[in-house]
């Protein structure tokens, strides 16, 4: 079972930046596909960016490409959102998932795709 621990949440003015960050447990090597889904109030759960775990190659939503970038460090098994201009639109539970098969990795994300889950972390924007 992988476990998934989500940190870096928090309050910021619209403009400034955040980065999250998702350490998976020390049993992740089947994983191919890692992802940040965000889920606003009264909204579904929406994929926001997703990373390779072996292969190179990422992928956005609309709503947050060229402000928002994920990466990876395999040798600690985490990966890291870094956002940027954030915006009040931009408040929500940010979550961690992780896939097994690399098929998953692409936007929009299915969240029946992701088989591992984190606990998720806040993010709130002001204006």
């Amino acid at each position: 079972q992988v476990q998934l621990v989500e940190s870096g949440g928090g309050s910021v003015q619209a403009g400034g930046s955040l980065r999250l960050s998702c350490a998976a447990s020390s049993d992740s090597d089947n994983i191919r596909c890692m992802g940040w889904f965000r889920q606003a109030p009264g909204k579904e759960r929406e994929g926001v960016a997703v990373i390779y775990t072996e292969l190179d190659g990422t992928d956005y939503a609309d709503s947050v490409k060229g402000r928002f970038t994920i990466s990876r460090d395999n040798a600690k098994n985490t990966v890291y959102l870094l956002m940027n201009s954030l915006k009040p639109e931009d408040t929500a539970m940010y979550y961690c998932a992780a896939a097994i098969w690399s098929a998953a990795c692409y936007i929009p994300a299915k969240n029946r795709d992701f088989h591992y889950w984190g606990q998720g972390t806040q993010v709130t924007v002001s204006s």
